[in-house]
């Protein structure tokens, strides 16, 4: 059969995509270019958010309606939504033939197979995921030839009030060092030029080992064996924790031949108060600290993090402190959300909430403060020339620019000049900021 796939959500969902993929083909099976001209479509979904429950059920209908007018004959639903809310999937769409949760990807192949023979087996979910999984093809993505995510660790150890992963996703766990290098080594080895290492918290990696001597193998140790691997490429490592990022790291990343000068630093707030109620109080000196330390470290870094408006116990005064910091700490790349109360959550039943009005509008002003901090930088990246991988044809990312969550830079190439593939490095010189883009020329 040919099978359509719709990826919503982050990174770390589209790599379960990758593995269900991969199972797919290895049983034979061929991916369809689009869902409009598959036998069956899987939409592996996000549940962390509001929008991202409506961007799903939005999808999931879309799937349904193809089904009823002929186009596709089995519709599968897999990933956070059906893991978060079985009963109410259940309830919300009839005409799905398929339900797998987060530890029952792997069953892909059998309950497609059994669907389309006019079988229903509609639900595999476990309350309680604890598994990982490895890829079973090596090399199948679906990020493209230059650049991958290699995924290190499912669920999450953090009871931050707001966040309803855990429950989701379930117990921090790491895949195996063995694993993790022999898919590293099969991604180089077919092309991709910058590794990405993601999960919940990848600085966590090797909490879960047992020690050997004192010891246990750790998100370092992962790194430097990553960087015993030949060839030329990129080492990136995104979301880490204001409070974990150990002076090791930063060694590694100042001393690296492959490590990408970029740190995610999700802060979150910066207010005292308001990072104890959200349950990352022990953060608070780490996170005032963080970019001082950061840069201090690794000169040239860059940093992004993200902060969250309206939660319960932000008054005005301590939205102008997170305000106030952000524009001390200068940071390269910033994304803001206000926010969204999720039931399981302590901070859903929190009292002291500003408004969704008040809580957006304080959104809208820290972007618009980012905003100006981010036009002062690009202008003074323009004349300069940076190393940058060719993602797609007249279009690369530069050092400073993560896949996905920041900018691309466009580029053109002087007469008479090859123009550089995607999968290989080149030098752009940049001419002009572009929005939060870049365009460039081949120096």
């Amino acid at each position: 059969m040919t099978v359509g796939l719709v990826s919503l959500g982050c990174a770390k969902n589209a790599v379960d995509l990758q593995v269900m993929a991969g199972h797919l083909v290895k049983a034979g099976h061929s991916l369809a270019p689009d869902p409009d001209c598959a036998d069956a479509v899987l939409v592996n979904t996000c549940a962390f958010i509001g929008p991202a429950r409506e961007e799903a059920a939005s999808e999931i209908l879309r799937a349904c309606e193809l089904k009823r007018a002929g186009a596709v004959k089995v519709v599968a639903v897999s990933g956070c939504f059906p893991q978060r809310y079985p009963d109410k999937c259940a309830e919300l769409f009839p005409d799905v033939d398929v339900f797998l949760g987060i530890d029952t990807i792997d069953r892909i192949v059998a309950a497609l197979e059994k669907a389309m023979e006019g079988r229903r087996a509609r639900f595999s979910c476990r309350p309680d995921p604890h598994r990982v999984f490895d890829p079973p093809v090596p090399g199948l993505r679906l990020t493209g030839k230059a650049f991958a995510y290699l995924k290190i660790a499912e669920g999450c150890a953090h009871k931050c009030a707001y966040c309803a992963i855990p429950g989701i996703r379930g117990k921090y766990r790491s895949r195996s060092p063995k694993a993790l290098l022999a898919e590293a080594e099969s991604l180089l080895a077919s092309g991709v030029r910058e590794l990405n290492v993601i999960a919940q918290d990848p600085m966590l990696y090797g909490v879960d080992f047992p020690r050997r001597g004192g010891k246990r193998k750790d998100l370092v140790w992962l790194l430097r064996q990553l960087d015993s691997l030949e060839g030329d490429f990129w080492v990136r490592v995104l979301y880490s924790y204001p409070s974990e990022i150990t002076d090791e790291f930063l060694d590694w990343m100042r001393t690296s031949p492959h490590a990408v000068r970029y740190v995610d630093v999700p802060v979150q707030h910066t207010d005292p108060a308001v990072l104890k109620a959200m349950a990352r109080g022990s953060a608070v000196k780490a996170t005032l600290e963080a970019s001082e330390r950061i840069r201090a470290a690794v000169p040239g870094v860059t940093l992004r993090t993200t902060v969250m408006t309206g939660f319960p116990g932000e008054t005005e005064r301590r939205f102008e402190r997170l305000l106030a910091d952000l524009r001390r700490m200068r940071f390269d790349h910033l994304g803001a959300f206000a926010f969204s109360p999720e039931e399981g959550t302590p901070a859903a039943k929190m009292r002291g909430r500003p408004s969704a009005e008040v809580a957006a509008e304080r959104e809208r002003r820290v972007m618009r403060a980012q905003r100006a901090i981010w036009n002062s930088k690009a202008k003074s990246m323009v004349g300069r020339t940076f190393r940058a991988l060719v993602v797609a044809p007249g279009v690369a990312r530069m050092e400073s620019q993560a896949p996905d969550v920041d900018g691309v830079t466009r580029f053109t190439v002087p007469r008479g000049r090859a123009a550089p593939a995607p999968g290989e490095f080149t030098t752009l010189r940049i001419v002009r900021p572009d929005g939060y883009d870049f365009e460039g020329t081949v120096a």
